[in-house]
């Protein structure tokens, strides 16, 4: 059995956001949550976040042990960009882009 999260539209760019999704691919949910508690990443609390949501989906299911999962795929896709204009020198205007993410945790058990 499986249970699964997803966190769309987060503002935070999906570079660094797979940074910390990397490190608990593949973990104990125990031991990811706390991989993610003791990083110092921007990321780290968002993917802690839906690592966290997706735990309390599979307590709503009877039939999975919770003390069995394990992070079994986690992937962070890129959203819609933001984008905005700063002023530059001589009239001229620069592009800022404001990048969002879409982060999806499934769990399931061994």
């Amino acid at each position: 059995m499986e249970a699964r999260a997803i966190a769309k539209y987060l503002r935070i760019s999906p570079r660094k956001t797979r940074l910390c999704a990397d490190l608990i691919r593949g973990k104990r949910v125990e031991e990811a949550i706390n991989i993610l508690r003791h990083t110092p990443k921007a990321g780290a609390k968002l993917v802690s976040k839906v690592v966290q949501s997706a735990l309390a989906n599979a307590r709503q299911d009877k039939s999975i042990d919770v003390d069995t999962l394990f992070v079994k795929t986690v992937y962070v896709n890129q959203g819609p960009t933001l984008k905005r204009w700063q002023p530059k020198p001589m009239g001229r205007a620069g592009r800022i882009r404001k990048r969002t993410s879409h982060v999806t945790v499934v769990l399931s058990e061994t």
